[in-house]
């Protein structure tokens, strides 16, 4: 396509589109239609959707079963299972506690006397536990001071191997 050096770029684009399109429509009336058959008797009237076909019949060996039987067959089970669950046996406030066991009269009963053990922290797990949380508190806000964090876990580490000697036994 020559291009003329007189002419404005509006009446160039111009030109060139209507070519552009004078093609497609070229090529469209040489390929036809994608969506519509390729038979001429068929492109010139108007096309209508099919009539919806009815659902198919039961075979007549069978005959067809009404929806209430399977709605019913359905409230039976739910109904079954809701009496057999009142059925079962429950251990909640309506059972019978079971009685205490019987003491054996061959043995006499000793007198219990203990203790209940005090637990015990040792001062270095608590020192292990808040430098635990100052590590936690730095790595969660983003500080930037990677010396600041290596002391705080170096801290914590050595708070617990302390720990660690003191608790175990």
């Amino acid at each position: 396509m020559a291009t003329n050096p007189e002419e404005r770029p509006e009446e160039r684009q111009r030109r060139e589109l209507e070519e552009i399109r004078r093609k497609f429509t070229e090529i469209g009336a040489r390929l036809g239609s994608a969506f519509e058959p390729a038979t001429p008797a068929l492109q010139d009237r108007p096309r209508a959707l099919p009539p919806l076909a009815p659902p198919p019949a039961p075979p007549l060996d069978q005959p067809a079963r009404p929806r209430w039987l399977a709605l019913a067959a359905l409230a039976l089970v739910f109904a079954l299972g809701t009496g057999l669950g009142y059925l079962l046996p429950r251990s909640g406030a309506g059972a019978q506690p079971a009685p205490p066991p019987q003491p054996s009269a061959t043995t006499p009963a000793a007198p219990q006397t203990s203790t209940a053990p005090s637990a015990s922290v040792p001062p270095s797990c608590l020192e292990t536990a808040r430098r635990g949380d100052k590590v936690f508190a730095l790595l969660t806000s983003k500080v930037t001071d990677q010396r600041l964090v290596a002391d705080a876990m170096r801290a914590y580490t050595t708070a617990s191997q302390a720990c660690r000697k003191e608790a175990s036994p």
